[in-house]
C-alpha cells in the first residue's frame, strides 16, 4: 500500500510539472540598488497640480502622490538657480556659492553665483557609488557671463554621465538658447517643443541604460517658466475653463486643498494681491483668460510627460524599484515680463521675414525672431501660444499659483518658497496616499538619497575640502515619524526668514535687493500651526521669540555667507 501512494504522489508531481505549475518559494529579494528620479519644475506655485488643488489635469502626478507621499509642508528658496543649488549639493545657495542667479556675479562668496567646488554635487556623489547618473532639462548653475569658455561647472564636468538641456535660467519653449547634448550645443531641430525634448531624453536614456546598474536622474522641466508658448491642440483643452476668472478660480482650489487636507481647517485664503483688481473689474478678460489657458497647457503636457516615463520605467521593470522625487523650484511667478505694457505695432522692417538656417546654434537668451523669421512679439493684448510671442502671466494668474497663501517668487512668506513634494518608491514606502506634515526642505533631498542608496558623502572631493551636509533625511517621514531639526533658514534678495518648529519668523524688503535700516525690524511672527497663511502677526505679542529667532537668523545668515549682501545695508 505505502509503494501505491508514493507512486501516486510522484505521478502527481510530473502531472503538476507538466502542466507549468511552479510549486511555492520564497521571492527573491531584489539586490539591485534604488534608482532615483528627481524632477523638478520651473516657476509654478503651490496649488498649481491636480493633488494640491488644481483643475490643471496632472493625472500622472496625481498618481504618484495616490501610490506615494505628500509632503505639506516642503519648502524651496523662493528662486531657480539658488533652488537648484540647494537641491544639488544639500547646502543652503549661498554656501554652494548661488546666493543670487548665475546670470549675476558679486565678489562675496556667497553670491559668486556659479557652482562651489566645495560643494559635491548629488550626482558626483551617486557616481563615486557606481550609478549611472543623467540629466535632461534646465541647469542654470555656471556662470553665464562664461559661456561657451569656462565648462568647469557645466553638467557633465559636475557628475552627469548624460546632459541633454539648456545652461540658461529661460528661453524660448520653441528655440532655447544654450540648447546642448552633453557638452555639445545643437539647433532644436524640426517640429521641437522643449518639454517634449526633455522628457523624450529621459526615454532614450531610461531604455539605454545598462540593465544591471542603477541609475540617477535629474529632469528639470522648464514648464511653466514664460513665455507661455504651447501648441494650440493643447491650449484648447482649457478653453472655457478661466473664463469664471482669478478670483472664483482661486476660491475653488481653496476649498479643494481644505477637502484634501493639504491645507488645515485653519488657514484662510489671503486677500488678492493689491494690485489686481477684481475680476468683475478686469477690462481685458480674453486676453487674460488666454494667459491662464496656455499656462494651464504647459503644466499639462509636462505631466503628459511625467506619465510617459512612469510608463517607460513600467515596461522595462524599473517601477517598482525606483525612487521619483517631484517637487517645484519656487512659487508662483508675479513677474509682468512687459505684459503690462501695450504692445508695439511692428514697424515695416519688422515685418519683413528674417528666417535663419535651420542648423544654426543660438547662446542668447530672448531671440527677436523665430526661426521661421517672424518678429516675436510682447506687451499687454498679445495672445500668448505661439513661437512669436513672448508673454507671462504675471500677479494675477500667479495669485492662483499661490493659493491660499500671499506672494510670489523672489519672496520668503509662504506664497515665494511652498512647494508640494510627493515621494514614490513602491518597494520603499509602504503608505499610499498619504500625506506627511514634517517640514521639509530643497537641501534634505541629498540627505534623504544618501540614506535610501547607502551612499557616502564625502569630506573631500577633486581635492576640495566639502562642506559637510545642511539637510536631514526625509527618510524617517516615510513611516510618520519626526524629523530632528532645529530650524530652516532663507534669505534672497534681503528677504529673510526662519522657521523652527510651528514658528516662522519673517520679513521682506521695500524693495528687492536693497536692505536699509527700516528693513532691519521689519520681522513678522507666525504661529503655522494655528494660521499656516500668515495672516496673524504675533511679533508685537511676542518680542522675545522674535528676538531670539531674529539672533538665530543673523548667526546663520553669516555662517552660511547670505551675509555679507553684495547691496544694502551688511
Amino acid at each position: 500500500m505505502r509503494s501505491i501512494r508514493c507512486d501516486k504522489r510522484l505521478f502527481l508531481v510530473l502531472m503538476c510539472l507538466v502542466a507549468g505549475i511552479a510549486f511555492s518559494q520564497p521571492k527573491k529579494a531584489n539586490t539591485k540598488k534604488p534608482n532615483v528620479i528627481v524632477i523638478l519644475t520651473d516657476d509654478m506655485g503651490f496649488s498649481d497640480i491636480g493633488c494640491f488643488g488644481s483643475e490643471i489635469k496632472t493625472p500622472n502626478i496625481d498618481k504618484l502622490a495616490t501610490n506615494g507621499i505628500s509632503f505639506t509642508h516642503f519648502y524651496n528658496t523662493a528662486r531657480c538657480s539658488p533652488s537648484r543649488a540647494s537641491l544639488m549639493t544639500g547646502l543652503y545657495p549661498h554656501q554652494a556659492g548661488m546666493g543670487f542667479l548665475s546670470n549675476y556675479n558679486y565678489d562675496e562668496a556667497g553670491y559668486v553665483d556659479d557652482l562651489s567646488k566645495k560643494a559635491v554635487t548629488i550626482a558626483e556623489v551617486f557616481k563615486q557609488a557606481g550609478y549611472a547618473t543623467y540629466m535632461s532639462g534646465k541647469w542654470h548653475l555656471n556662470k553665464e557671463k562664461s559661456i561657451p569658455n569656462d565648462r568647469s561647472n557645466w553638467p557633465l564636468q559636475r557628475g552627469f554621465d548624460r546632459f541633454f538641456g539648456m545652461l540658461i535660467g529661460s528661453g524660448s519653449f520653441y528655440d532655447p538658447g544654450t540648447l546642448m547634448s552633453d557638452n555639445t550645443f545643437i539647433a532644436p531641430g524640426k517640429d521641437f517643443y522643449l518639454t517634449h525634448a526633455i522628457t523624450n531624453n529621459v526615454v532614450r536614456f531610461i531604455d539605454e541604460n545598462p540593465k544591471e546598474k542603477p541609475f540617477f536622474f535629474y529632469i528639470a522641466y522648464t514648464a511653466a517658466h514664460w513665455p507661455l508658448q504651447a501648441p494650440e491642440n493643447e491650449v484648447q483643452k482649457y478653453k472655457g475653463v478661466y473664463d469664471k476668472g482669478w478670483d472664483e478660480t482661486r476660491k475653488l482650489r481653496f476649498e479643494k486643498l481644505k477637502k484634501l487636507g493639504i491645507i488645515s481647517k485653519k488657514a484662510v485664503l489671503t486677500a488678492r494681491g493689491v494690485d489686481i483688481p477684481e475680476w468683475k473689474n478686469e477690462p481685458m478678460k480674453d486676453w487674460q483668460v488666454r494667459r491662464m489657458e496656455v499656462y494651464a497647457a504647459m503644466v499639462d503636457i509636462m505631466d503628459q510627460g511625467i506619465g510617459k516615463i512612469i510608463s517607460t520605467l513600467e515596461k522595462n521593470g524599473e517601477l517598482e524599484n525606483t525612487v521619483i522625487f517631484y517637487m517645484h523650484d519656487n512659487g508662483g511667478c508675479a513677474e509682468t515680463l512687459n505684459s503690462n505694457e501695450a504692445e508695439i505695432p511692428l514697424t515695416d522692417e519688422q515685418k519683413k521675414g528674417k528666417p535663419f538656417a535651420k542648423d544654426s546654434i543660438f547662446l542668447g537668451k530672448i531671440p527677436t525672431y523665430t526661426r521661421d523669421g517672424e518678429f516675436i512679439r510682447s506687451g499687454k493684448g498679445i495672445m500668448p501660444g505661439p513661437a512669436n510671442t513672448w508673454t507671462a502671466y504675471g500677479e494675477e494668474w500667479a495669485n492662483v499659483s499661490s493659493t491660499p497663501f500671499r506672494l510670489y517668487k523672489h519672496f520668503v512668506h509662504e506664497g515665494g518658497i511652498a512647494s508640494p513634494l510627493i515621494i514614490h518608491w513602491p518597494e520603499g514606502i509602504k503608505a499610499k496616499g498619504k500625506l506627511r506634515t514634517q517640514p521639509g526642505h530643497l537641501i534634505d533631498i541629498m540627505a534623504t538619497c544618501v540614506e535610501i542608496a547607502g551612499l557616502q558623502y564625502p569630506t573631500n572631493f577633486n581635492g576640495n575640502a566639502i562642506y559637510p551636509l545642511e539637510g536631514k533625511s526625509l527618510v524617517p517621514a516615510f513611516t510618520n515619524k519626526s524629523i530632528n531639526r532645529e530650524f530652516i533658514f532663507w534669505e534672497h534678495e534681503g528677504n529673510r526668514a526662519i522657521r523652527m518648529g510651528n514658528w516662522k519668523l519673517v520679513s521682506k524688503t521695500q524693495k528687492q535687493k536693497k536692505f536699509t535700516p527700516a528693513d532691519e525690524n521689519s520681522w513678522e511672527l507666525y504661529d503655522m500651526e494655528e494660521d499656516p497663511s500668515e495672516s496673524i502677526n504675533l511679533a508685537f505679542k511676542y518680542p522675545d521669540k522674535v528676538k531670539t529667532m531674529a539672533a538665530l537668523w543673523e548667526k546663520e545668515a553669516r555662517r552660511t555667507m547670505a551675509k555679507p549682501w553684495p547691496w544694502g545695508s551688511n
